[in-house]
């Protein structure tokens, strides 16, 4: 029985047929295309175990999938390799509502996982615009961020406990409530964004928090980046640290989202060059509403704004941010960049990065918006108005080179939640040191001596 035929038989389920793997093999943005013979469907841990068996006995490359909605490639397989999708491990193993714990396999939705955490009164807090189609194998393995990390952290922050495959087909079961275990290395945290070249996540044990009973929300107009900043911090103090969401939004993204999504309308009566969406949420029922409109209406960094009275009027403002990286898309061409400085550094950073870039591309339109909060900024760019999309596609790796080398300058990272992947692999020898390096790569010969598992991602 040759290789294929026997990853079959263990698998549960596959499938061969070119039309049912091609939805696999390209990514949101069509960026990426890989090619591959064989989809792999398992449905326990068992059969994610015998895969890897053998797999690894026979030296065949294997990379994993959760809701193919990576941006840097690193869930597509571009040399022929076995796909193996964990779409099919998608049950709610159980919640332990006394350790605010969810236990869960890698193939759940997202929003599913939210929504079980919702059902049991508690709060799982990873959002982000793709939690509808993204899994929490895949959030765990890229080490997802969302638009809360300000309040409650990181994918990693969020992790109590993993069940990981390892290249050999051993599975080691780390699935714990505990808040607190000091007995040696945290190993689940070798998992958590390795973007699946150290073993394969099939489950979690997630951390809850209680579910919000007041929250406010306003979208704000701010004159520049620097007030942003200036303002979350007054916005801190001033709530006692109830923000949870902080986002920057420029000008032409409202536009960019107002012309493609019928419906979308700007809260505000005049524009801003700048404006900022604020979350505040407590779990403690009191009114919140008033002191967040005393907050914002005291503040010198505010130029108007517009609090949400109701779910709906939430819901729009948040819409104008989700949305506006599918509006940047049907706008045309787009080079974008996932980074992240030092908070206080934004302004500068923003500043310094947009003429440079700008001065190399005469016409570009740059989109910065994100999560500013926690210094995450989605530094990307349009094609000129009327500019050659391909022309202005070729330019990537140049324009990458400017913004990530003024973001090292800034000592900030060059992938702040979307991964490393094929796209920045490249560039870690650049940004990182010989010796982050030497380690990362002593730890893949250790975990996949073979280079079975996502080869070429990564290192």
């Amino acid at each position: 029985m040759n290789t294929f035929d026997r990853l079959k038989q263990v698998a549960g389920h596959f499938t061969e047929d070119p039309a049912e793997i091609a939805p696999h093999l390209e990514e949101w943005r069509s960026k990426y295309k890989g090619r591959s013979p064989l989809l792999l469907r398992p449905s326990t841990t068992e059969q994610v175990s015998a895969v890897l068996a053998i797999c690894n006995e026979t030296g065949t490359a294997i990379v994993p999938q959760g809701g193919n909605t990576g941006l840097v490639g690193g869930q597509i397989p571009f040399n022929g390799e076995v796909l193996i999708s964990l779409g099919r491990m998608n049950r709610i193993r159980g919640i332990d509502t006394g350790s605010h714990a969810l236990s869960l396999e890698s193939g759940v939705i997202l929003a599913n996982a939210q929504k079980a955490a919702d059902e049991a009164g508690l709060l799982f807090p990873l959002s982000l615009a793709a939690e509808g189609t993204a899994t929490i194998g895949g959030n765990l393995s890229t080490n997802a961020g969302g638009v809360q990390v300000l309040r409650y952290g990181m994918a990693r922050d969020l992790t109590l406990g993993v069940e990981v495959v390892l290249a050999d087909g051993r599975v080691l079961d780390l699935m714990t409530a505990l808040r607190k275990d000091n007995t040696g290395y945290d190993l689940k945290q070798l998992f958590i964004g390795a973007e699946g070249t150290l073993g394969i996540i099939t489950a979690a044990v997630l951390k809850l928090f209680p579910k919000p009973a007041v929250r406010a929300t306003a979208f704000v107009a701010v004159p520049s980046p620097a007030a942003a900043v200036a303002l979350l911090g007054e916005m801190q103090a001033k709530t006692g640290g109830l923000v949870s969401a902080f986002e920057i939004v420029p000008r032409i993204g409202i536009e960019f989202v107002t012309a493609h999504f019928p419906g979308a309308r700007d809260p505000l009566t005049a524009p801003s060059p700048w404006y900022v969406l604020i979350e505040a949420t407590s779990a403690a029922a009191f009114d919140l509403d008033t002191l967040f409109q005393s907050a914002l209406g005291s503040s010198a960094y505010v130029s108007d704004a517009a609090i949400a009275a109701n779910e709906t009027q939430r819901a729009a403002f948040w819409a104008l941010r989700e949305n506006m990286s599918e509006a940047q898309k049907r706008e045309g061409a787009s080079i974008k960049h996932d980074v992240s400085v030092p908070v206080s550094a934004i302004p500068a950073f923003l500043e310094k990065a947009t003429v440079a870039v700008e001065r190399a591309v005469p016409g570009v339109r740059p989109v910065s918006f994100g999560h500013i909060g926690d210094g995450n900024i989605h530094f990307n760019f349009s094609v000129p108005k009327g500019g050659d999309a391909a022309a202005f596609l070729a330019r990537w790796e140049d324009i990458q080179r400017i913004a990530h080398d003024i973001v090292d300058d800034f000592s900030g990272s060059i992938s702040a939640e979307h991964g490393i992947g094929v796209q920045k692999r490249d560039q870690l020898a650049r940004y990182k040191s010989a010796a982050e390096l030497d380690v990362m790569r002593a730890l893949k010969r250790t975990l996949d001596p073979n280079n079975i598992l996502n080869p070429g991602k990564v290192l």
